[in-house]
């Protein structure tokens, strides 16, 4: 049997849950699948101790719904993952939206049907859905990249991935852990797990720059005066660059004096997060500028950490500060400190196999009970590659993005219609705060079904000199900026053989509403709108 709806959505993680309680509001018929047992998508999956959000929890949040804003408690600046798992369950159970998910359910494949202009997708457990439009929430970060070490099945220990945490609790008491991977998730776990651990060896490529994530109980003064201005702060956040409420600092960071940079720099450092790579504009736009931005970070990390040659292997060089996503940390730096704690470099020395009772790098061996792949993700297009999807003349998205994606405005794709893509390659995505992309992309979505719906439209379809001029726009948009200056999952690299081209929109949150608007107000330019009547030849 195969249910006709108006609407399939994948995924039930923040996008899922905001696609589906926005539709069904405006009247459709939807479904959710989602391939875990719960809601959550990242938040479930990325149970590692310390997980924690590098964006402030208020900001991490809903805002369709004031009375949601006024009754959930916060208790920290950044939420760890358990507390942003307990605000999700809460928000699908508060708005009753879990009878629409259909949990353990994987999508496997989605052929658009072109004499209906319906999408059939299949899951793999051969449930079937005829839709008329299909929402792709899968996330940027969840298809997790595990290495593949020689002797790797040979070692008789544990091995995690932090992007697949065991449910479970898991206790280090008395073990010897190995963390491969110095991201934003082996910065976060280390300090935690050092408390625990008989030893900790952290096995180190790159130095990463990090901010302090100057984290801290909400108190109740500061709740009540957020709650009571929080129209406020939500505006300032969307006419933000990043979604982040911070408005870059206009003057460069070469006018100012030496002694003007360290009093802002430092003010940044203690307060900010994210938001010190804003503290002069140009900062991410000028290599002198990010020069000053990131020698500031290297003296501060190097102030952490007692051991002169762990200080100098911990410190970035090479790369300019957040051209790669910086991480956001909690005492990352002074864990080395500890006595148990050790940083292997494997760039100097990389790791030659894995054996039964450890890592054996090309100076050492090293005994482990347990290794933890904090190695991130296949970001971007990992998951939404996984699934067979299959536009016009049988075209599948992996055969269309074989260069590299290409999108009209980050959301739709020539050659598949009726297809939305939330936070994808050619948006924001993660170079904003993900929670203004996603709520910013989905009311956009529900205003072009509703027109759609008022003249009798069924189906839209990005053109495709639209989506070849979007892409050249994007990449116009990243040459102005540091990005391009290293290697990073922003532009493809942390994969091998994965092609080479920046993915994210640089543009700003408020630059890429003003696209969105500016096409729904001309009446969708970019897009071919089909009315009902339109012959299927015309397609």
């Amino acid at each position: 049997m195969i249910d006709s709806i108006d609407a399939l959505v994948v995924g039930a993680g923040f996008a899922g849950l905001r696609a589906l309680h926005t539709l069904r509001q405006s009247g459709k018929r939807v479904q959710v699948i989602e391939a875990s047992d719960d809601v959550g998508g990242v938040w479930l999956q990325n149970g590692y101790p310390g997980a924690r959000c590098d964006v402030e929890s208020y900001d991490y949040s809903y805002s369709f719904s004031p009375e949601l804003e006024q009754s959930w408690r916060w208790s920290e600046r950044y939420a760890t993952q358990p507390e942003i798992l307990r605000y999700i369950r809460h928000v699908a159970d508060r708005f009753d939206l879990r009878r629409d998910i259909a949990f353990n359910t994987r999508m496997i494949s989605a052929r658009f049907d072109e004499p209906t202009s319906r999408w059939l997708v299949t899951a793999h457990n051969d449930r079937q859905w005829s839709a008329r439009h299909l929402v792709l929430c899968v996330g940027q970060l969840s298809t997790t990249k595990s290495p593949n070490y020689p002797g790797q099945n040979d070692f008789g220990g544990r091995i995690i991935h932090s992007g697949e945490w065991p449910r479970e609790p898991v206790s280090f008491a008395g073990q010897r852990v190995g963390i491969i991977g110095t991201g934003s998730s082996g910065m976060q776990m280390t300090p935690v797990i050092a408390h625990e651990a008989q030893h900790v060896t952290v096995f180190q490529r790159t130095p990463n720059y990090s901010i302090p994530a100057a984290n801290a109980p909400v108190s109740e003064a500061e709740d009540q005066q957020v709650k009571a201005n929080y129209a406020e702060r939500r505006a300032r956040a969307r006419q933000s660059p990043t979604g982040l409420g911070f408005i870059p600092n206009r003057t460069s960071a070469l006018q100012a004096s030496a002694e003007e940079r360290e009093q802002v720099y430092e003010a940044a450092w203690n307060r900010l997060g994210f938001g010190f790579a804003l503290a002069y504009y140009d900062i991410l736009l000028n290599q002198a500028a990010n020069d000053t931005a990131a020698e500031f970070i290297r003296k501060k990390i190097r102030a952490r950490v007692n051991d002169p040659v762990v200080r100098e292997k911990l410190t970035p060089k090479g790369h300019p500060f957040a051209a790669r996503r910086p991480s956001v940390d909690s005492g990352y730096f002074e864990a080395f400190n500890r006595p148990n704690v050790e940083l292997a470099d494997v760039r100097e020395s990389p790791i030659l196999e894995f054996t039964p009772t450890g890592v054996r790098t090309a100076v050492k061996h090293h005994d482990l009970d347990v290794i933890i792949f904090a190695t991130g993700f296949d970001a971007f297009t990992g998951s939404l590659l996984k699934p067979d999807i299959i536009g016009r003349h049988g075209v599948t998205l992996r055969e269309k993005w074989a260069a590299g994606p290409i999108t009209q405005l980050g959301v739709s794709v020539n050659g598949f219609p009726n297809l939305l893509i939330v936070v994808g390659p050619g948006s924001p995505s993660l170079l904003s705060n993900v929670m203004v992309s996603i709520e910013e992309q989905i009311d956009w979505l529900a205003t072009l079904l509703n027109t759609m719906d008022d003249r009798g439209i069924i189906e839209y379809e990005a053109d495709a000199q639209a989506e070849i001029d979007w892409v050249r726009h994007v990449n116009e948009r990243a040459r102005e900026t540091l990005y391009l200056a290293t290697d990073s999952y922003y532009n493809g690299a942390e994969i091998a053989g994965k092609p080479r081209v920046f993915m994210p929109y640089s543009g700003g949150i408020r630059g890429y509403r003003r696209l969105l608007h500016q096409c729904a107000e001309s009446g969708y330019a970019g897009f071919t709108l089909r009315p009902a009547h339109a012959e299927v030849a015309a397609k």
